[in-house]
């Protein structure tokens, strides 16, 4: 008898939003025991194939702020360079640094960041001009990371960006496109195909890049930037969510309202890139900023609103309990 065909490959890639688990300038803000941050959630981030997230602070000694914090809401975020190898132990596999915050200590600040999260045996996503590889049972990923901020691969610019997206696609199996880009806060919730401002800032139009870069070769499209989940849409088979909101935020990130809303999102793919199926595991973030697994669900209802005002079109289908899938 002939031997079954073996099972196709599938690998389940989980992600999480805007991480800064603490602060320690100019003052000390950080948790006594790091560890216990992400101990309620802990389950939710295991099991998966790959474990991404957007650390939005930096790992390093510098006292070389780039920020006058001395100013209204100017932050510099700076974490110990022992974070990386705490990240490392609650599974995290690859972090993104391009966002608005990776260069809060400069360009020495942002290479400590990178050399200490690869140290750690993470990999780092978004230097500019490079795209990060790894390995799953067999298949080569190719992670390219985008934001709005000057020293990194920039969103604003589709033409640079698809080529690089392109070159992944012909390096790798699967491409996986992280950006931080579109406005912030509750007033943000909304994602529209037009450009973003935020405080006058150009932040892109998050619709057309994530769109150009699944034409370009991306596989899946993961959003992070305005502080609240967004809604996600399937389009060309692949899975775009716009913004997975905040994860943790300790004594920096505020917890107003839905901006407290946050998840680990679940996306299995093929070993083409087609997406099969997901799960939104809900998360709520408590004061002062640790998340904690929802019992209300508050961030699947809200993503689930979000795709129908936004998308209304997208054949994703979203289901009570945060399961995803392609509509039939």
């Amino acid at each position: 008898m002939p031997e079954p065909a073996p099972e196709p490959v599938t690998i389940r890639i989980r992600a999480v939003g805007d991480m800064v688990p603490g602060n320690n300038y100019p003052h000390n803000h950080l948790h006594p025991n790091p560890r216990e941050l992400f101990a309620a959630v802990q389950p939710f981030l295991e099991g998966a194939d790959v474990l991404f997230g957007n650390f939005e602070s930096t790992m390093t000694r510098s006292n070389a702020a780039a920020k006058d914090v001395r100013r209204p809401n100017v932050f510099a975020f700076r974490n110990p360079p022992e974070y990386a190898q705490l990240l490392k132990q609650v599974g995290f596999d690859v972090l993104s640094v391009a966002n608005n915050h990776a260069y809060d200590f400069g360009h020495q600040g942002f290479l400590d960041t990178v050399a200490n999260i690869e140290a750690a045996g993470i990999t780092a996503v978004g230097v500019k001009d490079k795209i990060a590889y790894t390995e799953v049972k067999g298949l080569r990923i190719g992670w390219v990371g985008f934001s709005t901020s000057p020293n990194q691969n920039s969103i604003l610019a589709l033409g640079s960006a698809a080529s690089l997206v392109r070159q992944a696609q012909a390096n790798a199996d699967i491409v996986v496109v992280s950006f931080h880009g579109g406005a912030e806060g509750t007033g943000a919730a909304h994602t529209r195909n037009q450009t973003e401002y935020f405080f006058g800032e150009n932040r892109g139009n998050v619709v057309a890049f994530s769109r150009q870069m699944v034409a370009a070769g991306a596989d899946l499209v993961l959003g992070h930037g305005p502080h609240i989940p967004r809604a996600m849409e399937l389009y060309q088979g692949r899975l775009i969510a716009y913004s997975l909101g905040n994860f943790v935020g300790y004594r920096t990130l505020s917890t107003r309202g839905a901006l407290a809303y946050s998840l680990v999102l679940e996306a299995e793919l093929d070993a083409q890139g087609n997406f099969q199926r997901g799960q939104i595991f809900p998360v709520l973030i408590t004061p002062p900023g640790i998340p904690q697994r929802s019992t209300r669900s508050e961030s699947i209802a809200l993503i689930r609103r979000l795709t129908a005002t936004d998308f209304p079109e997208t054949p994703l289908v979203i289901t009570l309990d945060g399961r995803l899938q392609p509509r039939e």
